[in-house]
């Protein structure tokens, strides 16, 4: 049959003018509406306008234009329908072959920071989406674009053979129902948070694809990296990879994890991260001495991890960073003699975030984790505590040195996998215990880990102590002082172990398991 009728309507009309000038030299007539249609007449292109089509002007500012049986019809029509066919001649209607729309800019209209919530609906494409949908069913025979790198494609095939292939149609009606499921997803997303119902009894999300990577979390398994319309700046997917080899899956999901507890903090601080746990965090009064906390924390297991930084990496860091193979540096910046430096390492990656502020800073968003046949979702742990939250449950109490590092080590403790016990002196982290099955193991390697660094160190645990044995533990390493939510039935247990130890301990009312 092939094309020999167009509908084009588009938003973004990139590319636009000489991919239907090239239709036109081809001999396909085209129909358009609105702004494409103005401007395809200003370039000299022929263009017939809808209302020549449907017989009816457009009306209510363009809302009611292509909402019409002639324009329906046309894209509906099953050609090879004999019944369809006679319908079609009786009511003198055309058959449309081709549709080129991309929708009104919802995403874009509610990324601006003073958006009207009238504004917001004003954007929401109706007649777009319709065309789109329909062309798209009847994609046995209709061709239907919404997205302009497809252009060139339809154009080469048309020039061959006069038409598209069958296989082009379907992949480009795939194409479509993913975009207008997106379009909705967000729509959704928008008005559920409006109306304050942000767990909805259905639950549809959409994610772009930034990147596909060479296997996931082992070689065998496939991958790629989406990234969430509007995401923020300062998240992982929105940094600018300035150096250095493609991410992996493995690269990803750890550097989220490093950039998630550098966020915890307001001081200069860094993190050095392993396998989705803190191996070595610090802070100071520049980032030169919150890297070296950070490296003599754990200066075994740094290697081969990830580094963030929540301050501009500057030259002296640099040198230091250099001295160790780490796979990934992210940092809000870099100075052009860091970078110097850096660079040298031909396979390390630097990752360039921008101002991402602290987790205080950040809204309250969602976590998706998938299971066999579903997934579960639920808000982000962004909690923090500050001195006036701690009850004091022991006869000692924490001297100002002990509560600033019980608080430091607040902060690291609930981004280590439970059960998790962090040790911290001096701004920094001396001892890890992560993802044990009972407490005590948890600690015994924390301890183990801080060695001599134990004595004189603050205990932070993510969870509450079941039974004494804990704190006994920690008494026997020297630990003066502990941070833990409380709300066991044996908190007095605990409670009696560290005034006999003559440890302090603080209560938060606020656990923080990590799965």
């Amino acid at each position: 049959m092939g094309i020999k009728r167009a509908l084009v309507s588009v938003s973004d009309k990139q590319g636009i003018v000489d991919f239907c000038r090239e239709l036109s030299a081809l001999g396909v007539e085209i129909i358009s509406t609105g702004g494409t249609s103005s401007l395809l007449a200003k370039e000299g292109v022929p263009v017939i306008g809808i209302s020549e089509v449907t017989g009816f002007p457009e009306i209510m500012d363009g809302r009611v234009k292509t909402l019409h049986p002639a324009v329906h019809s046309g894209l509906l029509a099953v050609r090879d329908n004999v019944e369809h066919q006679q319908q079609m001649k009786e009511l003198d209607l055309g058959y449309i072959d081709l549709v080129v729309v991309n929708l009104y800019p919802f995403q874009d209209t509610i990324a601006k920071p003073d958006v009207s919530y009238e504004e917001a609906i004003e954007n929401i494409d109706i007649g777009g989406p319709t065309m789109l949908r329909s062309g798209a069913k009847n994609h046995a025979f209709v061709s239907v674009v919404v997205d302009s790198g497809d252009y060139s494609t339809v154009l080469e095939e048309i020039r061959k053979g006069g038409d598209t292939t069958l296989e082009t149609r379907k992949r480009l009606a795939a194409k479509v129902f993913r975009h207008t499921a997106a379009y909705d997803a967000l729509i959704s997303d928008y008005l559920s948070n409006v109306t304050g119902d942000p767990l909805p009894e259905r639950l549809t999300v959409t994610y772009e694809k930034i990147q596909d990577l060479r296997y996931g979390e082992n070689p065998h398994q496939t991958a790629a990296f989406y990234r969430k319309p509007l995401a923020p700046e300062g998240t992982l997917t929105t940094a600018e990879q300035i150096h250095g080899k493609e991410l992996s899956f493995n690269n990803i999901n750890d550097a989220n994890a490093a950039l998630q507890i550098v966020k915890e903090f307001d001081e200069p601080a860094v993190v050095a991260v392993k396998h989705m746990n803190p191996c070595g965090v610090g802070t100071g009064v520049n980032i030169h001495e919150a890297y070296q906390k950070a490296y003599n924390a754990d200066p075994t297991s740094i290697f081969g991890g990830i580094v963030a930084a929540n301050r501009t990496i500057d030259a002296d860091t640099a040198e230091l960073l250099k001295e160790i193979f780490l796979e990934i540096i992210l940092a809000p910046d870099f100075t052009a003699e860091a970078l110097e430096i850096l660079t040298k390492k031909k396979n390390i990656r630097l990752l360039k975030m921008g101002e991402f502020g602290s987790s205080k800073e950040r809204s309250s968003q969602f976590l998706f984790t998938s299971i066999d046949g579903g997934m579960v979702v639920q808000e982000s742990d962004v909690h923090s505590v500050d001195v006036s939250d701690l009850k004091v449950v022991t006869d000692r109490q924490p001297t100002e040195e002990e509560l600033k590092q019980l608080l430091f080590g607040w902060k690291v403790v609930k981004h280590v996998k439970s059960n998790a016990i962090v040790l911290a002196s001096n701004n920094m982290t001396v001892g890890v215990g992560a993802g044990q099955m009972n407490r005590v193991g948890s600690a015994k390697i924390a301890i183990e880990q801080a060695g001599e660094k134990a004595k004189g160190a603050v205990l932070a645990s993510d969870a509450f102590f079941p039974m004494g044995d804990t704190v006994e533990f920690a008494a026997k390493a020297g630990i003066t002082a502990i941070i833990q939510p409380g709300g066991s039935i044996k908190d007095e247990e605990s409670i009696k172990a560290a005034n006999e130890a003559g440890i302090a301990m603080v209560f938060t009312g606020v656990r923080h398991f990590k799965h």
